[in-house]
């Protein structure tokens, strides 16, 4: 497993916590200093049942610069998107955590890091 993270956020911190405390075998991606790449994004997104806007952080200093917020949400947009996260990883919502079973999850809440857990069984 591998999950995403800011080392700045205190949701990813609280979740590198848990996954410690529960013994789990994990990489940790500082995300912002190993930027994913358009193609990952994707894989992720596939991974987490998203679309990228699901996953953009719309309060972030960079959305507001660039008007996400007006930007449409559909298919003929979503490679917009993708390259937005892409050129500006502070969008992208964090922690993630990608399951070794092929899935992945938004883990801002203990619920969700124990839901990744519980895919790696």
């Amino acid at each position: 497993m591998e999950i995403w993270i800011n080392p700045a956020c205190s949701k990813c911190r609280s979740a590198i916590t848990l996954l410690d405390a529960e013994g789990a075998d994990y990489t940790v991606r500082r995300y912002l200093d190993d930027v994913p790449t358009a193609a990952e994004i994707r894989d992720v997104l596939d991974r987490l049942g998203l679309e990228p806007w699901d996953i953009t952080r719309t309060q972030e200093a960079a959305a507001k610069e660039l008007g996400v917020k007006e930007w449409a949400r559909d298919a003929g947009s979503r490679e917009r998107w993708i390259t937005a996260l892409a050129e500006h990883p502070k969008l992208i919502q964090r922690p993630i955590i990608t399951a070794d079973d092929g899935t992945a999850v938004v883990a801002r809440t203990e619920e969700a890091v124990r839901d990744a857990l519980s895919r790696e069984s």
